[in-house]
Order: structure tokens, then sequence, then C-alpha cells
């Protein structure tokens, strides 16, 4: 209902508007009368209305004085009638003059003022959607930018933007949100984890409130990566009067109190400010790819988990470097062997858990050098994207012996894949399975198994060939696809969309916004004209 403040001197003529039409059948509600302009100024301070219908002649302060003031004060931004008994066009010059919408002589006729409210009504209508939009291409805008920093791709205008628009301090750390889908008791389909992505992206917001500008949707260009990205600063728990600890964890548990599931905090390396943000990033989205070898909880510190202290912590470093030369050479045997006798060696020295965390540290950053000796190019983040996929998989117990062992099982026959080069003609058919098949859910997995090739490493031969992601390319080919259909058909977003791959209308037109820089509708309507 649009809100409606009347201003008349004549308690008749006030009374009279209100019985002269059915306001609420036309969407309005009055929700406030006043006897001269300075009532209404003072109420309008305070109060905010759609419409104001004000008489241009009262005491105190008139309706043309009141609406001068509103203007050139910004107190309100409402649509302004004015009402008068006199048919000088001078008033309505005057009154044109600060954005008034109408100038209606009195005695007001009943059918004249309901259309002049339906105009009203359907412009109202416009210009929220107008709003909507503008809104909608400010934060496809801001986190175009704010990606382009996380990633470490930016330039002096994507930081001088960043630092324009959001507030900021000293102290800055990524982290990285996601629902826990380990801890729910059913696998949950790529929709459904988009769902409830979007449902913890909404609750975050709720949360952050006048900090939402802080919190990025779908930050990971990884196809299986349903995550939320904050950037913390310290000012957040300054101003409360905690820790950054407390904060996080007070954040931590609204989420997982309003969404009824787990969800997990992964926080990275705190920066000095948010141009350093990329390194923060990496090192979180290391502490989620070792996950799986840690004890399990769901708010995770870079600088505690990475912590070693003097108490006495060994690295068994000759049993670690037999299990990685087991490795490297893809010895089964060797690498249960080697696994057996590492465990055993921690055992016997009755390690802590600072203890084991150093030596599965140890290890698994020398698998990630492992990896880059059989190719100079290769992408260390996707060498660990691999290392946190396969870690998830099994269902072995978390850091166990037996988790241990299949997955370096697993990425021996990763590393062989390395040597072994196998990308001739694979990219070739991928490329066409794409262009055959875009509107199909194609996912790499699905791909590397019908071609009988490693995900991770078909991953790496992708960016290394076409310098971005699967699902990039993927998402681009499918845009492209939809951007010919807006131009060459009538048929309605929601039909394209579809056509070309995407159930989630409102994911398509956020895909939209980000390739092509307007939506859908705009492009259509912008490339014909």
């Amino acid at each position: 209902m649009l809100r409606v403040l009347l201003v008349d001197d004549e308690p008749f003529i006030v009374q009279g508007l209100q019985v002269l039409i059915d306001w609420e059948k036309e969407g309005y509600e009055i929700v406030k009368t006043a006897a001269n302009g300075m009532e209404a100024f003072e109420y309008l301070q305070e109060n905010v209305v759609d419409l104001i219908i004000a008489d241009i002649k009262m005491p105190v302060m008139n309706g043309l004085e009141l609406l001068e003031r509103i203007r050139t004060k910004n107190i309100s931004e409402a649509y302004f009638i004015i009402l008068s008994g006199y048919g000088d066009f001078a008033y309505a010059q005057q009154a044109i003059r600060y954005d008034c919408y109408d100038y209606i002589l009195k005695p007001v006729i009943q059918t004249e003022l309901v259309k002049i409210l339906r105009k009203l009504s359907l412009l109202n209508k416009g210009s929220k959607k107008i709003k909507q939009t503008n809104q909608e291409l400010e934060k496809a805008y801001f986190a175009r930018n704010m990606i382009s920093l996380i990633f470490g791709k930016y330039d002096e205008k994507n930081l001088s933007y960043i630092k324009n628009y959001m507030r900021l301090s000293d102290g800055v750390s990524y982290v990285h949100i996601e629902i826990d889908y380990m801890g729910l008791s059913e696998e949950q389909t790529d929709e459904e984890k988009r769902n409830m992505q979007r449902k913890l992206y909404a609750t975050c917001l709720h949360f952050l409130k006048e900090d939402e500008s802080h919190c990025i949707f779908d930050v990971s260009s990884h196809e299986k990566s349903y995550d939320i990205g904050f950037v913390y600063c310290d000012y957040m728990a300054k101003e409360r009067n905690i820790s950054k600890q407390a904060y996080l964890e007070h954040f931590l548990q609204f989420l997982q109190k309003d969404l009824k599931v787990s969800v997990v905090m992964f926080v990275g390396k705190t920066v000095s400010d948010v141009s350093k943000i990329s390194k923060s990033y990496a090192t979180a989205c290391i502490l989620r790819s070792f996950q799986a070898f840690r004890l399990k909880k769901h708010l995770y510190f870079y600088e505690e988990e990475v912590q070693v202290t003097n108490k006495g912590i060994v690295l068994c470093k000759q049993s670690l470097d037999e299990l990685l030369l087991s490795v490297e050479k893809n010895e089964k045997y060797k690498i249960i062997e080697s696994v057996e006798k590492l465990y055993a060696e921690m055992n016997r020295m009755e390690f802590t858990k600072e203890t084991i965390d150093l030596n599965i540290n140890y290890l698994l950053f020398q698998l990630v050098h492992l990896a880059a000796k059989q190719d100079d190019d290769i992408n260390q983040e996707e060498v660990i994207r691999y290392i946190s996929e396969n870690a998830f998989e099994g269902g072995s117990m978390r850091g166990g012996k037996t988790h241990l062992t299949k997955f370096a099982c697993d990425y021996a026959s990763y590393l062989e894949q390395l040597r072994k080069n196998v990308s001739r003609g694979i990219l070739f058919e991928i490329d066409r399975e794409i262009k055959e098949n875009y509107a199909s859910n194609l996912t790499l997995r699905e791909l590397s198994k019908k071609y009988y090739i490693n995900s991770a490493y078909l991953g790496q031969l992708f960016r290394k060939k076409y310098g971005q992601s699967f699902k990039d390319y993927l998402n681009n080919y499918r845009i492209e696809q939809a951007a010919v259909q807006l131009l060459g058909t009538d048929d309605k977003i929601y039909q394209i969309a579809k056509e070309v791959g995407y159930h989630d209308l409102d994911y398509f037109v956020n895909r939209f916004i980000l390739i092509k820089g307007c939506t859908p509708s705009k492009y259509r309507k912008g490339i014909k004209e």
C-alpha cells in the first residue's frame, strides 16, 4: 500500500478527501492528516510517505513552501499533488519547478483524482522495478571488483571502487563460509545445494545488516563449491567490544540457528588491508582443502591450524619421505607399508594433535610440490582443489590411517596421469561435447569418467588451454547462446534460460549480468534499438 499524507487547514476538505474514494481499493492508505505545512514538515522528518496531497493556501506554511522545503532539504521524495482554488498558472509553474507531480483545482472531482492515483500507482511500480534493476547491476559490478581483489587480479580502478563502496579498516581476513554437506543425512542434488547456498547468503546479509557489502555470493569458480565469501575487518569486533573469535562464533551460531543446518567457516590469515585480501583467500582455501585431515570443527582459523610451537614437536621426516617416494613411483603396496610405518611411529611417540597436524601438513605440501615437478605450468590451486575433493570421498574416518592410505593411492594415480600427458585429443572431444550438449547438466567429473581421465587433471588442462575453468567456459558458452536467442526469437527470458541449461532464473540473470554487463531484457532491447 502507498502511504498518503493529506495537508489542508480546512477540516471538512480533509474529511471529504478521505471519503471521496475507496483508498484501500486503489492501493493507498492515509497515514496522517496535517492542518498546515509546518505540521506536515515535522512529520516528514521522522516518517516516510509515498504521496503528499497539500492545499496551496494555508497558515504558518503553505503548500508551495512545504514542497520547496522538503525538496531543497532532501526530506522526502514522495509524489506531490497541489490543491488550489486558484486557476493562476504561475502557481503551477512554481510547483513544477520543485518536482510537483500534478496540480488540481478545487472542488476535487472524484474521477479526476482516481485517474491520477492510478497513474501514480503504475509509475511507482515502474520506478521500483528500475530501482531494483539498478541495485542488482550495482551489486554485480561490486562483486566483479571484489572478486578481482580476492583473486589478486586487480588494478587501481578496482581497488579505488572497493574502498569507496564499502567500509574498511586494518586487520582484514577472508572468511570462506559454506554448508557442511558432510553433516547432512542425505546426499544433496546440485539444485538443492544452490537453494541452500542462496538461503545461507540471505541469512549472512541479515546478520551483517549495514555491513552486508562485505558478503559476496559464489566467490569460488569451482563447479562443486557452493560458497559465500565474507571480508572481515577488525572494526566489526571492536565496535561490539569483543574479540575477533567471539564475533565469528556469534556469526556462526546465528547462521546455524536460523538455517537449522551445520555451517563451516574457514578464516584466512589476517592481512593489513583489503588490497592484500588475495593472500588471506589463498590460506582460507588451504584450510578448506586440508580439513579432512583435522579434528572436525565448525570454525577454523589459519593462524591456529598452522601454528607450530617449540614444545617438543617432532617431524617423522624419514617415514614421510618414504611415503612420498612410494606415491611418486605409484607403488601401491609400498604406500600401504609406508602409511602403516608412519602411524606406528606417531603412536609409539604418543604424538599430540599439534604434532600430527604438523606431520600431515608437511606431507600435503610436499604432495603439491610433487605435482609441480611433473609439469612446470601446473596450477597449484587446482592441485589443492584435487586434494580437497578426494579428501572427502570414500567415507573413511577423518585423518585416519585408512583414509590416508586411500588418498595416497589415488594421488599416486593422479601423478601418473600428469606424467603421461593424456591431453591429446581429449580437449577437442570435451569442446565438442560442450557445443552439442551445453544445455545438459555437464560436469567435469562426469566427462572425466567418460574419457577415462582424472577430473582435477582435466580441469588443469582445460584452464591451461582456454585460460579459464571448465565451469566458466561452459557458462560463457551458454550465455552466448542465450544472447543469440534473445536477438533471434521472441521467446520469454525464462524459456531461453531453460533452453540453454539454466533452471534457476535468478542465477541465469546474475550470470548474464556478470558476462554481458546488463540484464537479458536490457540486452535484447538495447541491441535491437
